[in-house]
C-alpha cells in the first residue's frame, strides 16, 4: 500500500475524505483508512492532512540495498527538480550529490518527456481520435477506475519516466538498474520498467543521512542524452509546450485541467457529452511542481518560475543538432501503452440503491433536510448515505446531525440519575472518611496511655511469674491482646494523620526502597522492581507514601502464604507518576472489591488485621490529589489470580 494512515494521529476531521478524488478512504470507528484497491496514489491526502496522519510508503531503504548490490545503477531525475532544490543554484551540484550516493549514471527524465511529447504531437496530427494525456499515472488510474467508458480515450503512450528508463537501458545496457527520483508517489507502482522510485523528499533524507551537501560535492553534469523542451513538462500545459502544440483558446482543440476539482469536472463533462472534439491535458496535481513528493513549504508560482528559469537556461545552452540526432536515434523505441478498465465506482451506471432509511436515521426526511454542506467529505447527503451503505463512511461524519445529537446527549447527562448518584456516593465517602479520621484521633489519644500501662505491667508480671504458675497463661493473653489493641490504636492514629500532608521533593525509588527495608519478605516470595522512570522526583509526603507502599506490599505478602511474586512498577506520566504493586496471590473476591477501601473492612481472620491499612492508604493518596485503583482476579478459570493496586500521583503539589 503506497498511502496509509497512522491511526494514533488521525483526529476525525474528514479533510482527507473531502480532498480524495477517488473516495478511497473508509471511515471506521471515527478513523480514516485508505482502501488500497480504490486509491489512485495521487497523494492528495498526504498534502492536506494537518495532523500528519496520512503518509506514503518510503522506499529509501530499498534504494540503498539496490546501490549496495549493483555496481551499475542509474538515477533518472524528473524535470521538476528545480522546484524542490531551490537552494541549489547550479544543477550540476545536485547531480554531483546524487552521484555521491552511489549512482553510476544520472540522467534527465526531460529527454523522455521530449520523446513522449513528440509521439503525442504525432497522434494529434493524425487526427483520427481525441485523446486524454496519459503521462500522469494518477489520472490514468482515475480514468480506469471511475470513468471506465473513457479508457479508450487515454493516449496509448507511456509516461516520460518509462520513456526515459527505456532510453537509458538502450544506451547503457539492459542490465542497468534504474531508480526514478521525482515529485510523484504514484510512480512507485506505475511500471515495471523501473526498479525503484523515490521522491524528492526521500532524496533529501538520503543526503542528510549520508552527510552529503553542496559544500562537499564536486559538480557534475547529467549523462546523455540531454533533454530539451521537456524541461518545462512539469508545469501547466507543459506537454503542449514541449510538443510545440498551438493551444489557442479560439482555434485550438485542447483543454488543460489540473488539480482535483478541475480534472474531475473535465472528465465528468467529457463523459456526459458536454465536451466534444477536443484533447485533454490532465494533471492530478497543480502541475508536477506541486506533487506530494515535494517539500510542503513551497508555493506554486515560485516553483513554476524556478522550473521555467531552468528551462530557459537549458534551451539557451542546448546543442540543438545533437538533441535532434538523439530524438531521431530513439524514434524507433517502443513507447506504446495499453490501458484496461477496472470499474471501482461506488455505484455503477446500471445500479440502483435505496438509502432513504439511512437518510431518515440522520433526520433527513425531505429534500429540505439535505443541507449538502460537504462537512462529511461528500458533496451531497445522498452520496454520503450511499457511502454508508457501501461501508465507506459512518453516520457520525454528518456534522449538523452529530452536533444536534451531542446537544441531546448533554441534556440527558445533566439530568442523569446515575451521575447524581455517583456524586452523592463520592461525597458520602469523603464525609465518612473525614468523620472517621476525627473520631479515630480522639479514641486513639484516649486509649494510648492506659494501654501503655496495661502492656507494661502485664509484661512485668510475666517476668516475675514462675513458669509453672497457672496465672501465667492469663497474663500472657492479657499482654498479647493489649499489644493488639496498641496496634489498633496505632492504626487509628495513622488513619487520623492522613489529613495532614507534608510535601517534600523526594525520589520515588527511595520511597519504594525504604518500604521494602521495613518489611520481612519470606524466602518463597520474589520481589521484582520495574523502574521505567527517567524523572523520579516528585512532591510527596515521604513518610505517608512509605506507609502506603508498605501496606500494599504487606497485603501482597499475606495474600501469598505459599509463595509467589510481587512486582512493583514505576512509570513516568506527562504530569504524574504511576506506581503499581501487583501480586500473584489468591485475589480478592468480587463481592469484597467495592468495600476494600472502607475503614475497618478486612478479609483477614479475627485478630489478623484492623481493616485500616487500605483505608489509610486510600486517604493518603486522596490527600495527595491522586488516584488509587484496584484490579483483581480470584477465579483461576479466568486466568492467573492475583491483585494489582495502581497509584497515580501528581508530580507537583496541587
Amino acid at each position: 500500500m503506497l498511502v496509509y494512515t497512522i491511526k494514533e494521529l488521525c483526529r476525525t476531521c474528514y479533510t482527507c475524505v473531502r480532498e480524495c478524488p477517488a473516495k478511497a478512504i473508509r471511515i471506521a470507528g471515527g478513523q480514516a483508512e485508505v482502501i488500497a484497491d480504490r486509491c489512485i496514489a495521487c497523494g492528495n491526502c498526504t498534502k492536506v492532512c494537518s495532523q500528519g496522519a496520512k503518509v506514503f510508503l518510503k522506499t529509501t531503504d530499498r534504494v540503498e540495498t539496490l546501490l549496495r548490490k549493483n555496481d551499475r545503477t542509474a538515477a533518472i531525475v524528473a524535470p521538476s527538480f528545480p522546484a524542490e532544490f531551490s537552494e541549489i543554484s547550479d544543477h550540476r551540484i545536485l547531480v554531483g550529490m546524487i552521484r555521491a550516493l552511489g549512482f553510476s549514471i544520472v540522467a534527465e527524465v526531460s529527454f523522455g518527456a521530449d520523446l513522449v511529447a513528440q509521439r503525442f504531437r504525432k497522434l494529434i496530427e493524425e487526427g483520427n481520435k481525441y485523446y486524454i494525456t496519459s503521462d500522469c499515472p494518477s489520472i490514468v488510474n482515475y480514468v480506469r477506475y471511475y470513468h471506465p467508458s473513457l479508457v479508450d480515450r487515454l493516449a496509448p503512450i507511456v509516461s516520460p519516466m518509462v520513456a526515459a528508463s527505456k532510453v537509458i537501458r538502450r544506451k547503457y545496457g539492459s542490465d542497468l538498474k534504474v531508480v526514478f527520483i521525482g515529485p510523484c508517489i504514484a510512480k512507485k507502482a506505475e511500471n515495471s520498467e523501473i526498479d525503484e522510485a523515490i521522491t524528492f523528499v526521500e532524496l533529501r533524507e538520503l543526503f542528510e543521512q549520508k552527510g552529503i551537501n553542496q559544500e562537499n560535492t564536486m559538480p557534475s553534469d547529467f549523462d546523455p542524452p540531454e533533454g530539451g523542451r521537456g524541461a518545462i513538462f512539469p508545469v501547466t500545459r507543459g506537454l503542449l509546450q514541449t510538443a510545440d502544440i498551438d493551444d489557442d483558446a479560439v482555434n485550438g482543440n485542447i483543454i488543460a485541467a489540473e488539480g482535483r476539482i478541475d480534472f474531475q469536472s473535465a472528465l465528468k463533462e467529457l463523459e456526459a457529452g458536454l465536451v466534444q472534439d477536443c484533447h485533454m491535458e490532465l494533471l492530478c496535481c497543480e502541475g508536477c511542481i506541486m506533487g506530494p513528493g515535494l517539500s510542503k513549504n513551497g508555493s506554486q508560482y515560485n516553483r513554476r518560475s524556478l522550473v521555467a528559469g531552468y528551462a530557459r537556461k537549458k534551451m539557451m545552452k542546448l546543442d540543438r543538432q545533437e538533441w535532434l540526432r538523439n530524438l531521431e536515434d530513439f524514434s524507433s523505441l517502443d513507447l506504446s501503452a495499453k490501458f484496461y478498465p477496472e470499474d471501482h465506482r461506488v455505484i455503477s451506471a446500471e445500479e440502483e440503491i435505496d438509502v432513504s432509511d439511512i437518510l431518515a436515521s440522520m433526520g433527513k426526511i425531505t429534500e429540505k433536510d439535505h443541507l449538502n454542506c460537504g462537512a462529511c467529505g461528500y458533496e451531497t447527503c445522498v452520496e454520503h448515505a450511499i457511502a454508508i451503505k457501501k461501508g465507506l463512511a459512518e453516520s457520525e461524519m454528518c456534522l449538523p446531525w452529530t452536533i444536534e445529537k451531542l446537544h441531546k446527549s448533554v441534556k440527558e447527562l445533566e439530568l442523569s440519575n446515575e451521575k447524581l448518584s455517583t456524586m452523592r456516593q463520592a461525597l458520602k465517602q469523603s464525609e465518612k472518611l473525614a468523620h472517621m479520621g476525627q473520631l479515630s484521633a480522639g479514641i486513639a489519644h484516649e486509649l494510648n496511655n492506659p494501654l501503655g500501662v496495661v502492656i507494661m505491667y502485664s509484661n512485668i508480671l510475666l517476668e516475675e511469674c514462675a513458669p509453672d504458675d497457672p496465672v501465667r497463661e492469663d497474663l500472657k493473653l492479657i499482654a498479647e491482646q493489649a499489644a493488639r489493641c496498641k496496634k489498633i490504636v496505632s492504626g487509628l492514629l495513622n488513619f487520623a494523620r492522613k489529613n495532614q500532608v507534608s510535601h517534600q521533593e523526594v525520589d520515588v525509588r527511595d520511597i519504594v526502597d525504604h518500604s521494602l527495608e521495613s518489611l520481612i519478605i519470606p524466602e518463597n516470595i520474589k520481589v521484582i522492581i520495574e523502574d521505567k522512570m527517567t524523572q523520579p522526583q516528585a512532591m510527596l509526603d515521604p513518610e505517608q507514601m512509605t506507609q502506603v507502599i508498605t501496606n500494599l506490599v504487606k497485603n501482597a505478602v499475606d495474600a501469598m502464604p505459599s509463595g509467589g511474586e510481587i512486582r512493583i512498577k514505576l512509570e513516568d506520566l506527562p504530569e504524574e507518576i504511576m506506581i503499581t504493586v501487583s501480586d500473584t496471590g489468591t485475589g480478592i473476591k468480587e463481592e469484597f472489591r467495592s468495600k476494600i477501601f472502607e475503614p475497618f473492612f478486612t478479609t483477614k481472620g479475627i485478630g489478623q488485621g484492623t481493616g485500616l491499612g487500605l483505608a489509610t492508604a486510600y486517604g493518603i493518596v486522596k490527600m495527595h490529589k491522586g488516584q488509587i485503583t484496584l484490579q483483581s482476579n480470584d477465579d483461576p478459570a479466568k486466568g492467573p489470580t492475583g491483585t494489582s493496586f495502581r497509584i497515580v500521583l501528581p508530580r507537583k503539589k496541587e
